[in-house]
């Protein structure tokens, strides 16, 4: 195995996301920005398969038309060894088909490769569709929602995560897997990590640099509306003798309401 090549997003860390409780739209502007969950995970298994195999590269390919180089900083602090990032005002509306398309352009000009893996989704929109359209793209064996990895000379050998059951797959390299958040638990930088991460290289290309068609990129699905779930608070407080008695009075009002049943 020569080159893994690991798609990450730098998304809104939606656990930091605040609310207009007027509007109930989402306050975005303020939200810091980190890499994806799922995209952190991949990165960590590409990393662990070349500390295993001992000769792979790994790069990160990232997309966006904002600054994103804190995030790309952390994925070589992780274990990158080069980073590239594909930045252009045009792609601020991109949605998921043209996310793959600019990706496809990309990873067609870093040249030969093994692997290609990706999130099985974002945590921000969560639509599960650019690895899917990339592996069509490249025209690459797909393998998705991946929990468990091994690479045996040139195949793959995936545990697949279906509804109700798992499978294995395996497929010839070069192959495009996503990931679940069950593969393993990404590091955290050390110091000394984080140090060497400031002399990797940080490859960017515009539009231009890719021949990006623009056609390409004009978005496909539209956005209508995004609000925060309407909550009311029923403002009842519990109150007893002992907490034998608020727990009865409890699970009577929780049976009264409909939230659990009898």
């Amino acid at each position: 195995m020569k080159r893994i090549i690991v798609c990450l997003k730098q998304a809104v860390d939606v656990s930091q996301l605040k609310v207009d409780p007027a509007t109930r739209r989402l306050i975005t502007a303020s939200a810091p920005k980190k890499i994806s969950d799922f995209d952190k995970n991949a990165l960590e298994e590409a990393v662990r398969i070349r500390e295993k195999i001992g000769e792979a590269e790994v790069y990160t390919l990232t997309v966006s038309h904002e600054d994103a180089k804190a995030v790309l900083r952390e994925a070589l602090a992780i274990g990158a060894d080069k980073a590239y990032f594909v930045n252009d005002p045009s792609f601020q509306d991109v949605d998921t088909s043209g996310t793959a398309y600019v990706l496809a352009e990309a990873i067609k000009k870093i040249g030969e490769f093994d692997l290609v893996l990706c999130g099985e989704a974002s945590l921000d929109s969560f639509s599960g569709l650019v690895g899917s359209r990339l592996a069509e793209l490249l025209n690459l064996p797909l393998i998705a929602s991946v929990r468990r990895l091994t690479v045996e000379d040139n195949t793959v050998v995936a545990e697949r995560t279906l509804e109700d059951a798992y499978e294995t797959v395996k497929a010839k390299m070069p192959a495009l897997i996503t990931v679940t958040r069950e593969i393993n638990q990404p590091r955290i930088p050390s110091l000394m990590m984080i140090m060497k991460a400031s002399k990797k290289a940080i490859v960017t290309w515009t539009a231009t640099d890719l021949n990006i068609q623009q056609k390409k990129i004009g978005a496909k699905i539209e956005v209508v509306e995004v609000l925060a779930p309407k909550t009311e608070r029923k403002k009842i407080m519990i109150t007893g003798e002992n907490s034998a008695e608020i727990a009865e009075k409890l699970a009577k009002a929780l049976i009264q309401e409909g939230v659990v049943g009898r």
